[in-house]
């Protein structure tokens, strides 16, 4: 019975490319805390992980020959960046509350290390069970 990679690791995968983009996110909203009308954005965590999931985010390219390559690419990503909303916005407009981008910052690394940890178990398996062990 073949197994494909993208089943053996499960969710884990597509949640680290998440995190990953989620943390370039907030990242770019700490950069830009000083930066006036600046709205602060952030990744919706669950809907884009379900529309990878799914499949619903994927968009297929357009071929103009017939020998052109097939591929897909995965647009959920960018489509559940959300503009966050502001508990007290600056005079300037600005929306970015630095401690607020640093927890979900703090937090999503620990969770981006989580699915790591997820991912490096999952190959550790199919690597013993490749060898018989």
């Amino acid at each position: 019975m073949p197994i494909s990679i993208d089943s053996a690791l499960g969710v884990h995968a597509q949640a680290l490319i998440i995190r990953g983009r989620r943390a370039e996110v907030l990242a770019a909203n700490m950069a830009n805390a000083d930066t006036p009308n600046y709205k602060a954005k952030d990744i919706d965590f669950k809907t884009a992980l379900s529309q990878a999931s799914s499949g619903a985010g994927s968009v297929a390219l357009a071929t103009t020959n017939p020998s052109h390559l097939s591929i897909s690419t995965s647009a959920g990503q960018g489509d559940s960046v959300l503009y966050r909303t502001p508990s007290a916005p600056s005079l300037d407009g600005n929306t970015v509350d630095t401690q607020i981008e640093q927890a979900e910052f703090t937090d999503n690394a620990v969770r981006y290390e989580a699915s790591l940890s997820f991912v490096g178990q999952k190959i550790k398996g199919l690597l013993s069970a490749i060898r018989g062990d």
